[in-house]
């Protein structure tokens, strides 16, 4: 029996979607290769914009159509939202963003009787945390260790608090031996991932914050590289860069912004302004010297105006980001922002996005310039053309010639600038 598995979203889907693949992989199923029929198909949806929507309904359209006779599977975030869309598209079985297991089993059922289920719940009356088995089938050189699961910020554009229930948290323990089992399987990087991991533990009550998680987790597997999804800025104070002894802790910080203006940070409901958010980034540069601080901007926000976003330009510049995602506010039915007035246009999304990619492709060049004969310990996990690749630490891209180097962790000299990363040499 055959199966696939298409993930759209973050990396918590990603996480989820490699334990799926496992739960399949331990009772009998083989992945289907490329153009090869299927007996089962999973799509783990995402709905954080409305251009998520329409990427899931296309992928359901596909798939329903290259394997009519396939049991079609949807679970995730879209389904929980907007389960009579995915309903309407002849999904076999719907699910939502949890109860991952019971979903498969699901599937299973159907599969042997062809008879439609759904399984939906509440998300916001979720308390706890459901624990699945990390790491996939397919070889692969590092692996997501999903931490934490809810958002409980109700930012004025995010429907995630409404698709995933408040914060839930792995006990420490638990993320600790998940980890030693990864290592155990030859994984060399893990990836420690939620919907919001700086709000780990705030749901034990006794005080357990993130940074306590990290320095248990590089502690226990010095072996591996710890590397981390997206921080809230607040989570960053001196117990939090007290991290920097651990050798193996990526000096890569993704740092939640969204704009650089204060009252458009206000109207969003974000926890912070941007005189916190510049000390989070001063904190990180000084005790990790060298760190690639990166980050996400919304632009055309409801009611920014010209001087607004002149700000937040202003902004992006004093914090000399290595790397930023930019996007145009998308409506999102179903939040706050969605009935703010002063929707702008998206000619006006359109150049504003333009505007803070060149900032954001200037700032890019000159931390990879930065970067050249210094010398980076690089995983190697591709081949793309001529050259082996991997990310280094601070999570740049290198390409760089040799044989057979999957897997391996190597001195590598940065020698100068190439595509949208880095060239060097590995030295011997």
């Amino acid at each position: 029996m055959k199966f696939t598995i298409t993930t759209l979203g973050c990396k918590v889907n990603q996480y989820e979607s490699q334990a799926m693949e496992k739960w399949l992989g331990g009772r009998g199923w083989t992945q289907a290769g490329p153009g090869e029929d299927f007996d089962l198909a999973i799509v783990n949806t995402c709905t954080v914009t409305a251009v998520a929507d329409k990427k899931n309904r296309n992928v359901i359209r596909r798939l329903r159509k290259q394997c009519p006779e396939a049991v079609l599977g949807v679970c995730g975030c879209y389904s929980q939202i907007k389960p009579e869309d995915v309903r309407a598209l002849g999904a076999d079985v719907i699910s939502g963003s949890g109860g991952r297991e019971a979903f498969l089993e699901l599937c299973l059922e159907t599969l042997a009787d062809r008879q439609k289920r759904e399984r939906l719940d509440q998300a916001l009356k979720r308390r706890d945390f459901e624990l699945l088995p990390a790491g996939g089938l397919a070889a692969r050189t590092r692996a997501m260790l999903k931490v934490q699961d809810g958002c409980s910020n109700f930012c004025s554009y995010c429907i995630i608090p409404y698709a995933r229930g408040p914060v839930r948290s792995l006990p420490l323990a638990e993320a600790v031996a998940q980890a030693k089992a990864l290592a155990a399987e030859g994984y060399r990087e893990i990836v420690v991932t939620g919907i919001e991991i700086a709000s780990w533990g705030w749901d034990f009550h006794d005080g357990s914050r993130l940074p306590a998680l990290l320095d248990a987790l590089c502690a226990a597997v010095p072996e591996l590289r710890v590397r981390l999804g997206s921080l809230e800025p607040r989570i960053i104070d001196g117990d939090f860069c007290r991290l920097k002894r651990h050798e193996n802790l990526c000096p890569h910080f993704h740092l939640s912004m969204q704009s650089g203006s204060d009252s458009v940070l206000a109207r969003m409901k974000r926890k912070y302004d941007t005189a916190r958010y510049y000390e989070s980034v001063r904190l990180l540069k000084e005790a990790f010297p060298g760190c690639a601080v990166t980050t996400d901007m919304i632009v055309g926000f409801p009611g920014e105006t010209e001087a607004e976003f002149a700000e937040s330009l202003a902004f992006l510049r004093k914090c000399g980001f290595a790397a930023m995602h930019v996007f145009p506010y998308s409506r999102r039915p179903g939040t706050p922002a969605d009935q703010m007035p002063g929707q702008l246009g998206n000619a006006v999304k359109e150049s504003r996005s333009a505007a803070a990619i060149a900032v954001a492709a200037e700032m890019n060049r000159a931390f990879r310039e930065s970067m050249v004969g210094t010398v980076q310990e690089l995983l190697f996990e591709e081949v793309s053309g001529d050259y082996w690749t991997g990310h280094a630490p601070n999570s740049i891209r290198v390409y760089a010639p040799g044989e057979a180097l999957h897997n391996r962790v190597l001195p590598v000299r940065i020698t100068g600038l190439y595509e949208d990363g880095l060239l060097g040499e590995t030295v011997l």
